[in-house]
């Protein structure tokens, strides 16, 4: 739970796993002798984004601290015996934040991330190299990349003993090498080969030799899948199903990743690099669907703002069973993704085709500030949170109305987390949407800043301002704030253990709407914390948030809720 996201959970060496512990957080150990075995003491300590280090037998990872009730959490990178004897040495200290310790091939040199307030990751980051000695100590560190303005992804070194990296020095985020004189960029091109660090353990690239890298990078929000030559500088582009590649790794003649298709949910797959050929290992889900019930996404640009242009995917009605009555158009629901600094990718998700298959459309809208689009994209987000996502959400819906693909007067909009802080903006400052779902949204910006958690505490001010000098503009911003202007009804949804959007956020607003006599309706969830996890509670949300909008459109519901 390091960064409350977690990732980066566990590693593997010599046929033994070391994980972390969700449960009580703590590292263990297991070869398959026996059960695990604690590597560390109870604690209020947490671990994520570990190495081996075989040659002083230890594991150096990042260690989030705790124990100081009161105190904000520290982030340091340390080294820990694997016996479980011994004291935790700390390696790189002082940082508010950091990731990816890698060890060289000989365990000679120690790179790794670090970054400190307000910054976010893909903000800027630093890279750092250090020399570690016999008896495991770190020294003479330099910073050989990035700053408060760049952004550095993944360090990894060759199998040569070269380090590696991702950044975004260029506006894109691109590939480069470190040698001791200097920084070269491996293949430049307005491409995203980067991805926003919000877990640890993220990997665009692996190394398939000394000499070639296999990579995936984004294009127009869909993901490709290529070879790097180094030697010559080629990017061999490798034609592929997938339209979402993550979690890279390769080894000589193979690469496996996580992939998916706009026909094809989530899987482990491997890519043999002699034949070309693609191997699905595990599927996230064996459920198979007749292609007549599954709407393909469709890139969609469309007019914003300030003569700019944004992105999305547009999903229409499809079931093979029905057609829509004549001369009528279907209603539209509009997602906004989280982060706000994410994406959404054009690949199978069934929650959207049980929207599609009853008969709505669905535009997923990558607004400004999402990745995967460069960095001035990206950075249209900066200080116009609640404005920039809000009106590309807006316009993508009056886009697709203008153009008599869906019904201008049936328009919804929905989403979670920072997607439901612009669901609430969008219904409470424009008049564009009838009714809308806030899945654990935001509607007190104020809130969020003094009751949130390390990773995301000084995220807003980048977003929005700096706090407090500014809680003017928090308050301007803020729904909670400004519910006379709402006329909308409106469905939230709230996990009753989220630490990010504690629950006070949805219960302002209800009791808000309620005072006012709005159409509102609360659904709350014991056991989940910021995104739904168990099955039951995911479809409890979604049957809700249809009949929600049944009883604002007035239509008849196919199946009982």
């Amino acid at each position: 739970r390091v960064h409350e996201y977690g990732g980066g959970s566990f590693t593997v060496s010599d046929g033994v796993i070391y994980f972390s512990n969700f449960a009580d957080q703590r590292l263990y150990c297991v070869d398959g002798a026996g059960g695990p075995q604690a590597i560390t003491p109870e604690a209020e300590m947490r671990y994520a984004d570990g190495v081996i280090d075989r040659v002083r037998d230890r594991m150096i990872c990042v260690r989030e601290d705790h124990s100081e009730p009161g105190r904000e959490a520290v982030n340091s990178i340390v080294g820990i015996p694997l016996s479980g004897s011994g004291a935790q040495v700390t390696l790189a200290g002082g940082a508010d934040f950091y990731s990816s310790p890698r060890l060289n091939p000989e365990g000679s040199r120690l790179a790794w991330l670090q970054w400190s307030h307000p910054n976010m990751p893909w903000d800027g980051t630093e890279l750092w190299v250090a020399d570690v000695q016999g008896d495991g100590s770190v020294t003479n560190p330099v910073r050989v990349a990035g700053g408060v303005d760049e952004w550095i992804f993944q360090p990894e070194w060759s199998p040569a003993g070269e380090l590696h990296f991702i950044s975004d020095r260029s506006g894109w985020w691109n590939l480069y090498r470190w040698r001791e004189g200097g920084i070269e960029a491996l293949c430049p091109m307005e491409a995203e080969f980067g991805l926003p660090q919000w877990g640890f353990g993220m990997s665009a690239y692996g190394f398939e030799s000394k000499d070639r890298i296999v990579c995936a990078y984004l294009e127009q929000g869909f993901s490709k899948l290529a070879v790097l030559d180094k030697t010559t500088g080629e990017l061999e582009k490798i034609e592929s199903p997938y339209t979402s590649i993550e979690g890279v790794r390769a080894a000589p003649g193979k690469a496996v990743f996580i992939a998916a298709s706009p026909t094809e949910t989530a899987s482990i797959v491997r890519f043999d690099l002699d034949n070309r050929q693609f191997e699905v290992l595990r599927r996230s889900s064996e459920l198979t669907i007749d292609p007549g019930y599954i709407s393909a996404p469709q890139a969609v640009e469309f007019p914003t703002e300030g003569g700019l242009t944004a992105h999305a995917f547009f999903y229409p009605p499809r079931n093979r069973d029905f057609v829509a009555p004549e001369n009528e158009l279907p209603p539209l629901l509009v997602k906004s993704h989280g982060g706000p600094t994410a994406a959404t990718s054009p690949t199978l998700r069934l929650i959207i085709q049980y929207w599609t298959s009853r008969g709505d459309a669905v535009l997923e809208v990558n607004y400004g500030g999402s990745t995967g689009y460069g960095r001035e994209y990206r950075e249209r987000l900066t200080g116009r949170w609640g404005v920039v996502d809000v009106d590309d959400c807006v316009n993508g819906a009056r886009y697709l109305a203008e153009r008599g693909l869906v019904d201008g007067g049936r328009l919804a909009i929905t989403g979670g987390s920072a997607g439901g802080y612009t669901t609430l903006c969008a219904l409470t400052f424009r008049d564009a949407f009838k009714a809308g779902a806030s899945h654990y949204g935001v509607s007190d910006l104020e809130a969020l800043e003094v009751d949130t958690h390390k990773f995301e505490s000084r995220y807003t001010h980048k977003l929005v301002a700096p706090y407090p000098e500014r809680a003017d503009l928090y308050r301007e911003r803020s729904p909670i704030h400004h519910t006379n202007m709402l006329s909308a009804p409106v469905i939230f949804f709230q996990g009753l253990e989220d630490k990010i959007v504690p629950p006070n956020q949805a219960e302002m607003m209800v009791n808000a709407l309620r005072a006012k006599g709005l159409p509102v309706a609360y659904v709350t969830f014991e056991g989940e914390q910021h995104g739904f996890r168990q099955a039951a509670n995911i479809k409890r949300a979604l049957d809700g948030e249809l009949y929600f909008y049944s009883r604002v459109f007035g239509f008849e519901l196919a199946d009982a809720v």
